[in-house]
Formats: structure tokens, C-alpha cells, sequence
């Protein structure tokens, strides 16, 4: 995010029938049914979807009746998006399941043992984020782009918008004075219509009231430019319309371009895989800092190497709102928690079937469920990270 007082800064969401993330809840679907049947199930699972076709593959290790329950996980994934449209009918497309044995030799280096650590299920850098903009903690420009969209799928499935389909996006430009967002200086918003003769005028008339819900007051203006399915007609949605894949959205699944990212997309993995375990250990532990009053907006990196439990390296910036020296932040962080891949796992909950709802409108700025899904958007660290700092 920008260090300029005045600026616009634009971050973009896509819904829950956009085409990848039709694949990324495919994929955390087949995750979340290894892990009811086994906590400790192993799955890299990757999804990609055309018209009339969806081919589901990767490595698995865990309980091996999930195999024959594929298909099944897909269909019903696909007909709760609410596709069945002619090119991609939840009932009638093709599924082919190519998923296999996790590779030997990728177990004996993320197996613990009686000799070693649980180790990452890769190398990489992963990073958390938070800033005080929103109630959330999160960025307002990704918030507000969830929110809208999270509108529009509540009225679509609750059949009191019945012309409204599956597939869409959204994307919100705020304006920033001070350092803080005040008002949309730009909204583009693209809706698959099921109805052929609705205009762009037609659907932006039934989407305004869903836009104008979810965003604070007084942030749309006379001067705001709205482009409502500024192509026209959006009719053919989804995988019919666009082939999809897993992991394609990471910085949708993020903080919106806000802060730097890793490169590693979330969906389709288990918990020993730290692109996804790591990166939501880091939010946590960016939220918890921000929730804290040690910083205003925080990001935090760490690495790690496959095999190798603890983190390589630990890094924090607080943009100049820190009320503590970033070293003594990063000092805390690891005082706090347990950042081996077992550590964080355990710590979060993470060995149980709470994905598949992280698959549309965020893995982050979402309330804590009951159940243990978004555990880490709890702030129940903030006392000990005052006490260690």
C-alpha cells in the first residue's frame, strides 16, 4: 500500500461461481472429505474445469475410499454454486479423477519421526497482514469487494434475485486522504444474468441496492463512475464461459495487492503444506499485533524449507505506525507461538474439515466459525504479545 498520504488504491474480488473457484472449492471439498475421514490425510489436490468437463488430480495419502467419492464431491460442489446451465450442468458434466499416491520421497521429508521434526511441506515465504482501515483488519478495497459479491450470492441463492447467475466480479478504486479510505472513485461490477434481454442499465438497476448495503455511508458519490457489465450482455458463465483452475486467485484469496504475497495459492492443501498453514499463521499473528495497539498496519513474512521444521527467518514492518521497534515484534512473535508446521497446526486447529468455505470471498477478514473454521482471524494473542514486547 502505497506511503503517500492522498492516492487511489483498487484491489478486485471474483464470486464463488467464477470459473477458478469453481475449481479451488473442488478442490478444498476433496481436502475437507480426506480430513473427516483422517485428520493426518496428505492431499495436494488441483481442479480445472471446462465447458461440459472438470479434471481433478494431485497426490493424496489418507483414507483410500475417498477415491471412489470424487465425482460425487464435485457434482454436489457444482450444484451448490448453482450451475446448471447448458456447458456446465452439475448433473451431466463429464469428471475425470486422476488423483494418486503421495510421493515417498516427499513423506520422509515432512514426517515426523523418532529422530526428527515434522517438517515444511515445502520451501517458501509466506506472509500475513493487517491494517486498523476496517473493522476486519483487512484492507478496505479487498473487504468491501468481498462484501458485495458476498451480497449479490445471498440474493441469488435465496431466490430473491432469481436473474442473477453464478459467475461474476467486482472491482472497487478508493480514495485514500489522509491515509485512510473516504470514499469509491471508481466501481466496475460484471454479473452473469440469466435473463438475455436485461441490459447493462437493467442489471446495474437490480444490483445497486446489494452495493449500496454493504458499503459505508457517504462513500458513494455523484462523482463515483460506475461500469456495470461494461462488455453488455453476460449470459454464458462459469467454466462454459472461461476455463478454470486452481490457485489462479491468490491475491483475491488475500489482502487484495495490499501487501506482498508469496506466490503460493491455498486451496486443494493440507495444513503441512505452509504456503496455507504459514501464510494463515501470519495473518493471525499480523492481526493479533494490530488488534494489540503494537502497530496501526503490520506485515510479516516468514520462511522455510522443505523438510525442515522451524522457520528460516522472521520478518516485520510496521510502516512507521509501530509503537514498538519491528525486532522486538519479531522477538515476540516467536515467543508467543509455535511456529513448526506441527506447532501452527496445532495451535490453529487446522486437521479438520473447515476449507471448503475458505474456497470465495477470502481466506481472510472472515469471523471465527464454532467449529474452528477462520481460527486464525481470532484475536486471542493480543495479551501475550503486550506481555512479550
Amino acid at each position: 500500500m502505497s506511503s503517500r498520504g492522498n492516492y487511489l488504491f483498487t484491489s478486485e474480488s471474483v464470486s464463488e461461481g467464477h470459473p477458478d473457484k469453481v475449481c479451488d472449492r473442488i478442490s478444498d471439498a476433496v481436502l475437507d472429505a480426506f480430513l473427516t475421514e483422517d485428520p493426518e490425510a496428505r492431499v495436494a489436490c488441483e481442479t480445472f474445469a471446462t465447458t461440459d468437463r472438470v479434471v481433478v488430480g494431485g497426490e493424496v495419502r489418507g483414507a483410500p475410499g475417498i477415491l471412489s467419492k470424487v465425482e460425487q464431491i464435485v457434482r454436489d460442489c457444482v450444484r451448490d454454486i448453482g450451475y446448471a446451465q447448458k456447458g456446465f450442468h452439475w448433473e451431466t458434466l463429464s469428471v475425470l479423477n486422476l488423483l494418486h499416491g503421495q510421493s515417498e520421497q516427499i513423506a520422509q521429508g515432512v514426517d515426523a519421526s523418532e529422530n526428527k521434526e515434522e517438517g515444511a511441506g515445502d520451501q517458501g515465504i509466506m506472509f500475513g497482514f493487517a491494517t486498523d482501515e476496517t473493522p476486519a483488519l483487512m484492507p478496505a478495497p479487498i473487504h468491501y469487494s468481498h462484501a458485495i459479491l458476498r451480497s449479490l450470492a445471498e440474493a441469488r441463492k435465496s431466490r430473491k434475485e432469481r436473474r442473477l447467475g453464478p459467475d461474476a466480479k467486482t472491482q472497487l478504486s478508493l480514495q485514500y486522504v489522509d491515509g485512510r479510505p473516504v470514499s469509491v472513485s471508481s466501481l466496475v461490477l460484471s454479473t452473469q444474468h440469466l435473463d438475455g434481454n436485461m441490459t447493462s442499465a437493467d442489471v446495474r438497476e437490480m444490483v445497486e441496492p446489494y452495493v449500496r448495503s454493504v458499503l459505508p455511508e457517504g462513500w458513494l458519490t455523484d462523482d463515483t463512475i460506475w461500469h456495470v457489465n461494461p462488455t453488455g450482455k453476460f449470459v454464458i458463465g462459469g467454466p462454459d464461459g472461461d476455463a478454470g483452475l486452481t490457485g489462479r486467485k491468490i491475491i483475491v484469496d488475500t489482502y487484495g495487492g495490499a501487501a506482498p504475497h508469496g506466490g503460493g495459492a491455498f486451496s486443494g492443501k493440507d495444513p503441512t503444506k505452509v504456503d496455507r498453514s504459514a501464510a494463515y499463521a501470519a495473518r493471525y499473528l499480523a492481526k493479533n499485533i494490530v488488534a494489540a495497539g503494537l502497530a496501526k498496519k503490520c506485515v510479516l513474512q516468514v520462511s522455510y524449507a522443505i523438510g525442515v521444521a522451524r522457520p528460516l527467518s522472521i520478518y516485520a514492518d510496521t510502516f512507521g505506525t509501530g509503537t514498538v521497534p519491528e525486532e522486538v515484534i519479531e522477538k515476540a512473535v516467536s515467543s508467543v507461538m509455535d511456529l513448526s508446521p506441527h506447532g501452527i497446526r496445532t495451535h490453529l486447529g487446522l486437521n479438520r474439515p473447515i476449507y471448503q468455505r475458505t474456497a470465495a470471498y477470502g481466506h481472510f477478514g472472515r469471523e471465527p466459525d464454532a467449529d474452528g473454521g477462520f481460527s486464525w482471524e481470532r484475536t486471542d494473542l493480543t495479551d501475550a504479545l503486550k506481555a512479550a514486547v
